[in-house]
């Protein structure tokens, strides 16, 4: 259900190298969430680094969409860029899951695409330079 990889780059420069590499297999960042500053301006103590990056193929998710609304529901994708053990980690959930989950089988498909193309971004982020 969840793809991981490792990287040695630091979650910043790997945070860099995701923003690129989602614009140049066309995919949008949404939105960038950093948990370490949101958790610090809510009060709550949290050293560790963390970035969220949602991403979308606005061509697929209306493909998802027109055919079940409720899928709206684990939109867009995320992309979790985490320190753990000294490595910097890229992880998600894998699209073909959460999609199985809303018994659409005639969408798997896209799901495998999305799927296949978030894999792609993410080894590129990863790959040392």
């Amino acid at each position: 259900m969840l793809i991981k990889l490792t990287t040695n780059k630091s979650v910043s420069d790997t945070a860099n190298a995701l923003q690129a590499a989602v614009q140049a297999n066309h995919f949008g960042v949404m939105q960038v969430h950093n948990l370490k500053d949101t958790m610090t301006k809510k009060g709550v103590e949290f050293t560790r680094e963390c970035q969220i990056f949602e991403v979308c193929q606005p061509q697929q998710a209306k493909k998802v969409l027109d055919e079940n609304m409720s899928v709206s529901t684990a939109l867009p994708c995320r992309i979790s860029i985490y320190e753990e053990d000294g490595k910097t980690v890229l992880a998600t959930l894998k699209p073909t899951t959460l999609l199985a989950m809303f018994k659409t089988p005639q969408l798997a498909g896209v799901a495998q695409e999305v799927e296949d193309t978030i894999v792609k971004i993410m080894n590129e982020a990863a790959a040392s330079d």
